[in-house]
């Protein structure tokens, strides 16, 4: 499977792929500890493609990685609807409890967001991290 990165590590801008590029999608207040990207070709239960969630080494947006196994799940409820993401080690520091932490951080906000933006109550949860393997 065709990995695609949108948003590299450290970043405080979360993107999304448009036809021709990347556009900013919002500016989080936490800059992800890990990046960001999709599984090309695929759909998820919210529309678009599947999320993937990358540790090891900071990598530029756009790049690309083939995976065939993944190394396990973050489960994520976003505007309740089922939006997990694909958990890929490279290599580096993993902490699962970190990792545990920075996506309930992230639910808090994304109910924020959907306030202020949208002008509505949504249900955003982390609802644990499931481990496949990390070797």
């Amino acid at each position: 499977m065709k990995i695609v990165i949108e948003t590299p590590k450290y970043s405080f801008s979360k993107y999304r792929k448009i036809d021709g590029g990347y556009e900013r999608a919002f500016f989080s207040p936490l800059p992800t500890i890990f990046n960001y990207g999709f599984i090309e070709g695929t759909t998820g239960p919210d529309g678009m493609e599947e999320d993937v969630v990358v540790l090891g080494p900071r990598l530029p947006r756009g790049s690309t990685l083939e995976r065939e196994n993944f190394d396990g799940t973050v489960r994520f409820l976003d505007n309740s609807i089922r939006d997990d993401k694909r958990l890929v080690y490279i290599s580096g520091f993993r902490s699962p409890a970190l990792l545990a932490f920075y996506f309930r951080l992230y639910a808090l906000f994304k109910v924020f967001l959907y306030a202020c933006r949208e002008r509505k109550i949504a249900t955003c949860r982390f609802e644990g991290i499931i481990i496949d393997k990390l070797d």
